[in-house]
């Protein structure tokens, strides 16, 4: 059940950051370029096949200029 639920967050967590990258008019690969990430990983993040860590994900905000935050 537990690994059901990591899925479901790495799916979210990946339609919003490929949401907010749509809305800034970004592609996969300026993304990448932006946060030193490669196209292929940032699709890998969008569909929820790769887990994210903090600082990744931390670059990733930062290149769409937001922040990552928690309540």
């Amino acid at each position: 059940m537990a690994v059901n639920k990591e899925l479901a967050e790495r799916e979210r967590i990946g339609r919003k950051i490929a949401s907010i990258r749509q809305e800034a008019r970004l592609s996969q690969a300026e993304l990448g370029k932006k946060c030193g990430l490669e196209r292929f990983h940032i699709s890998r993040i969008e569909s929820g096949r790769h887990s994210v860590g903090l600082d990744t994900l931390a670059a990733i905000a930062r290149a769409m200029g937001k922040t990552i935050d928690f309540v």
